[in-house]
């Protein structure tokens, strides 16, 4: 098999991990991909009509259905312990208080631990496995508006002027990355906080299997790109200049595969890791809530002494916390992101239960 063919498989691997071909463990991310599917379809991915909003749409409406009150635009600024140690409920940022025994967080383990807890809830010691994790993120976010649909060299389609997509563009499509050097070299220059020459790419175009996300004629373009480091060589930081300057070598880069594309751009969003980890509240920028590594999976996530407070379970790994009420859901618990919803489940199942007792 040349390595062309290869190359989706172990873009696979790398994508949305600091990793490359001879990373330990890297294996399991392609695992992690793949192991799920869509409608009985063995490592389908799907995009949900209207955008990924609609999956948290459908989930609020269902709530609220059943009776819950959601707020938006409400930051919690902390959630409360009393004076037994158990969770009493959040604190918002304009000081309401929620009172509550049961409190689930899906921010990041870092910030629910670290930043949401008042001083003095748990040991120093468990604080400092917290601040252990490993948040390392290679991902920018390029998210793209365009008038056209790419046209791409490899399978050009006279049918694009007629605004029909193709199959391929209703798939993964991975650049840069015809030798497996071309990988490495980006990841070796993203360790020494470089801009790669030749970052790698995957696009999807979700509009090309939904027309609801764009105008007649017009598509979306998402790019993951990597590997960008959180901070730029020297201490520099990523500003506007030099965001402009990643998103051009990225666009000049594709309009090598599919010429025409820089053209076709009416805007577009550049999310680097701080912007994610600002925006999103994505500690490091890192999407998984943390690096999905052999060392933060399974009963380790999100990190390795995690089982100790729930030993008392015929299945350790559970979204309990050494705070009595307080549940994490997020990625960062087990088993990890992936846009699967299976660590929610899991804390809400577990609460559920527990809650009979």
């Amino acid at each position: 098999m040349n390595f062309p063919l290869k190359a989706h498989y172990v873009c696979i691997v790398y994508t949305e991990t600091f990793l490359h071909s001879h990373s330990i463990g890297s294996g399991y991310v392609l695992l992690h991909h793949v192991m799920g599917g869509v409608e009985g379809k063995q490592g389908a991915w799907a995009y949900p009509e209207g955008g990924m909003g609609a999956v948290s749409n459908a989930m609020a409406k269902s709530a609220v259905e059943k009776g819950a009150t959601i707020f938006t635009d409400q930051t919690v600024k902390e959630i409360m312990v009393g004076d037994d140690g158990s969770v009493a409920g959040v604190r918002l940022d304009d000081e309401t208080e929620i009172f509550s025994k049961v409190v689930l967080s899906n921010a990041t383990p870092h910030v629910t631990f670290v930043n949401l807890l008042p001083s003095g809830a748990l040991p120093e010691s468990y604080l400092n496995k917290v601040k252990s994790v490993d948040y390392t993120s290679p991902v920018t976010k390029i998210n793209v508006a365009l008038n056209a649909l790419p046209n791409f060299l490899a399978d050009p389609h006279q049918t694009l002027g007629m605004g029909k997509a193709a199959p391929h563009h209703r798939c993964t499509i991975h650049l840069n990355c015809e030798e497996s050097h071309m990988l490495n070299k980006a990841f070796q220059q993203g360790q020494q906080g470089l801009i790669p020459d030749r970052p790698m790419i995957e696009m999807t175009i979700p509009s090309s299997l939904d027309s609801t996300i764009s105008p007649k004629g017009c598509h979306v373009a998402l790019l993951f790109t990597q590997y960008t480091p959180y901070e730029l060589q020297n201490g520099v930081q990523w500003d506007d200049h030099w965001k402009e300057v990643y998103a051009k070598r990225i666009f000049q880069q594709i309009d090598e595969y599919a010429p025409g594309f820089q053209q076709s751009i009416v805007g577009y969003e550049v999310l680097t890791p701080p912007d994610l980890e600002r925006i999103f509240g994505l500690t490091g920028g890192n999407i998984f809530h943390g690096a999905i590594s052999l060392d933060q999976l399974y009963l380790s996530r999100p990190f390795s002494s995690w089982k100790a407070h729930n030993q008392r379970d015929h299945y350790p790994s559970l979204p309990r916390t050494p705070i009595k009420g307080l549940y994490i859901c997020g990625s960062g618990a087990h088993p990890g992101g992936g846009v699967m919803g299976t660590p929610g489940r899991l804390a809400a199942e577990l609460v559920v239960e527990e809650s009979r007792r």
